[in-house]
């Protein structure tokens, strides 16, 4: 078992990292373009590699959902996801935006209590209560003005949180292609009705990067599942901070960008409790069940984050039911 979490954490950090390279691209993009042009190109060049992927399957079933409601609100949150995670990118240095994006587990532990019925204990408060105070230190409301980035770095993380819910809420009882082409689908539809009012032309390769963020979220998705299916959630699921460590790198390469004494002690607070939540669900203090039949990786094709905190949970898209 030791060498299957060696194998499972290495893993988990090669995909993290392909996440952050992901993240960069999505900044270089930022400061030229409008989320909604990024992320159009981005999903249309993403609909043949997912489409193989679930024909792939011998088991993909039908494009009509059981809870048609649920998955309109969850590909929403994954539509308004991804176009806040990509805002936040532009605007604000990578640190920043990761401390926000950190809070999802957070989020979910408080919204699963409405949404999922679960009873938190004072651990779980506890670590609640911990992050909360990493933003507040991240933020420092009244030290200056919070920007269009921090609130939409905000937007993101509670649509990811709430598409994460819901995933857990009805996971199991929808086909994987639902729940992946659905999101992407709206999320063409939404961009390309923005289109003809953002559209600046494209150079080769500007364009050429709106596939390699096509092509790393898919990559950073498979070697995630991967990582879930050969060790325990409870060692994979922290391997997902370590996208703090490229984005401090690539900040600093990329942007000229170095995270500041308060960023960095709320990142600490942030991530500590996240870890420690993560953990406790790992020994089963969520009384939901894991949903095994969502759809991380094709999320992933859409937004990054939309499965930010409950990676937790080791989706199957990548796999063959026996």
């Amino acid at each position: 078992m030791a060498g299957a979490n060696l194998r499972g954490a290495t893993l988990g950090l090669a995909g993290m990292a392909l996440y952050a390279g992901h993240d960069a691209i999505l900044k270089l993009l930022g400061a030229g373009y409008s989320p909604f042009q990024i992320l159009f190109f981005a999903a249309v060049l993403s609909f043949p590699p997912a489409t193989v992927l679930l024909l792939a399957r011998r088991d993909i079933g039908s494009l009509r959902p059981r809870h048609p409601g649920w998955v309109a609100l969850r590909s929403g949150c994954i539509c308004l996801n991804a176009i806040a995670c990509t805002t936040a990118f532009g605007l604000l240095p990578l640190a920043q935006v990761y401390a926000i994006l950190f809070t999802m587990p957070l989020i979910i532990t408080v919204l699963s209590i409405p949404m999922l019925g679960e009873r938190v204990g004072p651990h779980r408060w506890g670590a609640v209560i911990a992050g909360l105070v990493g933003v507040l230190i991240v933020l420092r409301p009244g030290s200056g003005a919070l920007s269009l980035g921090h609130a939409a770095a905000l937007t993101a993380a509670f649509g990811g949180a709430l598409a994460a819910l819901i995933a857990r809420r009805i996971g199991g009882q929808e086909q994987a292609i639902v729940l992946v082409l659905w999101p992407i689908v709206l999320n063409v539809a939404v961009t390309a009705i923005a289109l003809p009012f953002v559209y600046r032309p494209m150079p080769v390769g500007d364009l050429g990067l709106t596939a390699a963020v096509a092509v790393l979220a898919l990559s950073a998705s498979a070697l995630s599942v991967l990582a879930y299916r050969t060790g325990e959630a409870a060692v994979v699921a922290p391997m997902q901070y370590s996208q703090i460590g490229w984005a401090v790198l690539w900040g600093w390469l990329l942007f000229a960008e170095l995270p500041g004494r308060a960023t960095l002690l709320g990142l600490s607070v942030i991530v500590g409790s996240g870890i420690y939540i993560l953990w406790r669900e790992a020994r089963g203090a969520s009384r939901s069940s894991p949903v095994t039949a969502s759809d991380a990786a094709g999320d992933a094709l859409v937004s990054p984050r939309a499965t930010f905190g409950p990676r937790l949970f080791a989706p199957r898209i990548f796999s063959r039911r026996p």
